[in-house]
């Protein structure tokens, strides 16, 4: 374990956006806070402010992209460290786990009847793509 996640007995608390970019959620502290700030980030159902406290304990709601993480704080950190230690420092609860698994699920049926083309359309198929997109423009 790294020193962060060693010393996690004498940090009593971290703020939001910094312990989210310790335990890997964002990439950079910044999207971190601008993510608490548009309102993705709930801290025991409420919505909180990027230099809110967070505490050993403490539920989280985060959501990134598509995803939504349900996590319970673990341990506290204010450095990023590698993610085999970021993941030591919350635990996804397990309806977390299994909404996030039926989503990617469903995510994947939904792809599973796209084709791609096999090559680039040719200058009749453009026109005639054009010409389709026209009917909708008058």
């Amino acid at each position: 374990m790294t020193d962060a996640v060693a010393d996690a007995g004498s940090i009593a608390q971290v703020r939001l956006d910094v312990w989210l970019w310790a335990a890997r959620f964002f990439r950079t502290r910044s999207l971190a806070k601008q993510a608490v700030e548009t309102g993705k980030v709930d801290v025991a159902g409420q919505r909180a402010k990027s230099s809110r406290a967070v505490r050993v304990g403490e539920s989280l709601r985060v959501s990134r992209g598509e995803e939504t993480f349900e996590v319970v704080v673990r341990a506290l950190s204010d450095s990023r460290g590698p993610a085999p230690v970021a993941r030591t420092l919350y635990e996804e609860t397990a309806g977390s786990i299994q909404r996030r698994e039926q989503q990617r699920l469903q995510r994947a049926a939904m792809r599973d009847g796209y084709r791609p083309p096999e090559h680039k359309p040719d200058k009749r198929a453009r026109r005639l793509i054009q010409a389709l997109g026209d009917i909708d423009a008058s």
